[in-house]
């Protein structure tokens, strides 16, 4: 670690695990795990049922973490623990990944099941990930370093689902009999892709220390705990910017998780769903860098707002598409906000926080961002349940994209602004 080139080789068997994990979010979350689920293991049930079954497994897979990863976080901190605590999330959870491909047709509640089991280990082992950084690099590298682990996960989640997706759309070349085959057998990539992966980052990167032995984990972290809490309370604006963030960002990751399904559910090809998901992941990237830019113009706020005032647009427009162009544009539209609202996010939320606490309070704050989907998914399940017609869905999203902005428009901003 002290000489350049161990640290240069500690950073890339780091960064590489977001290469690793990022297949899971890309084909697993947004991309054919929804379209295997409903026409395949939910394909006796309406459209409606099944999203409502894939929603309540993705709100279920965010209450688990909402429960465990606060206190399993402070263990992690003080016992020094980060590596094996992801490791022992990460790998059971890509093997569960690939035993997607041996859940018979009709058995929905297995492969929700699985499905729950192994989203909580993706998102457990993202938060002990996340906070490696701080021990694996220089504090004045954190943000190259950090830029360099999201890259190379947009890159490698994309690659991954691309190769997918050619499986899907041309199954012979692989010596498959059929798309449903392919995208079975891309479950099992998808968990060799995130083992092997993961292994530079088992092999290199080393255990950071520990302030406190095993035995006083759980004191020690029940006290730190409750001291951010405590911390929390004591800045208004920041709770208040923080309710606002956890719901419009279950927006954002109900809309990645749901999309699909929502599509499948209007008739559209899976096909066409596919190439949307591709369209996302290819705008959103510079999209992020362009809203970014327009943040340092007319202010981060502003920007969140109006990203938000677009996703409404979008919801609406979703509740009446009726052709895949529209679902195209659409998709293309929600690649120009997505990146851009989680960045100005987190630039707006640091200038509301006191500096000296700056890790402190944005471990809660990527904590929030780990479990977004909480609400989001169940309540787009159960409007389309309710009110007979899966379009009815989009009212989930109007109403967390609302309440999140008016709840924005509240806090005081004159120092995240000025920051």
């Amino acid at each position: 670690m002290s000489a350049p080139r161990g640290q240069r080789r500690v950073v890339r068997a780091w960064a590489l695990y977001d290469w690793a994990n990022s297949g899971f979010a890309t084909v697993v979350l947004a991309g054919l795990f929804p379209i295997v689920f409903q026409d395949y293991w939910s394909a006796a049930a309406e459209p409606s049922v099944a999203n409502l079954r894939l929603g309540w497994a993705n709100g279920l897979a965010s209450l688990v973490i909402v429960l465990i990863a606060p206190l399993a976080g402070a263990m992690a901190d003080r016992t020094g623990r980060r590596k094996r605590a992801l490791l022992l999330f990460a790998f059971p959870a890509a093997a569960l990944t690939a035993l997607f491909a041996l859940v018979p047709a009709g058995m929905w509640w297995l492969a929700a099941g699985l499905f729950v089991l192994a989203t909580v280990g993706f998102m457990a082992a993202n938060l002990f990930y996340d906070s490696l950084l701080v021990a694996i690099a220089p504090r004045r590298r954190w943000h190259a370093v950090s830029g360099f682990g999201f890259g190379l996960g947009y890159l490698g989640g994309g690659l991954l689902y691309l190769g997918c997706v050619i499986a899907v759309l041309r199954p012979g070349w692989f010596g498959l009999a059929s798309a449903l085959d392919a995208a079975l057998a891309a479950f099992v990539v998808t968990g060799l892709w995130w083992a092997v992966f993961s292994l530079p980052l088992a092999f290199r990167v080393p255990e950071p220390a520990g302030t406190a032995p095993r035995t006083a984990a759980l004191p020690g972290g029940l006290r730190q705990l409750r001291s951010t809490l405590s911390h929390l309370r004591a800045h208004r604006p920041v709770g208040i910017f923080l309710l606002a963030y956890w719901l419009y960002i279950d927006g954002v990751g109900t809309t990645i998780r749901m999309a699909v399904a929502y599509g499948r559910s209007l008739g559209f090809e899976q096909n066409d769903l596919i190439v949307a998901l591709l369209i996302t992941q290819f705008v959103g990237f510079p999209a992020a860098i362009a809203m970014g830019a327009l943040g340092e113009r007319i202010g981060a706020r502003r920007g969140i707002l109006l990203g938000l005032g677009l996703y409404i647009g979008i919801a609406v427009w979703g509740a009446f598409i009726q052709a895949p162009w529209e679902f195209y544009t659409i998709a293309a539209l929600v690649g120009l906000v997505q990146g851009g609202v989680q960045a100005l996010s987190r630039s707006f939320y640091a200038g509301l926080i006191p500096p000296e606490r700056a890790g402190e309070f944005f471990g809660f704050y990527n904590l929030l961002g780990k479990f977004a989907a909480l609400i989001g998914p169940p309540l787009f399940g159960l409007l389309g349940v309710w009110f007979g017609d899966v379009r009815y869905s989009m009212l989930a999203l109007i109403v967390l994209f609302m309440a999140g902005a008016l709840l924005l428009m509240r806090v005081d901003t004159v120092e995240g602004e000025r920051r």
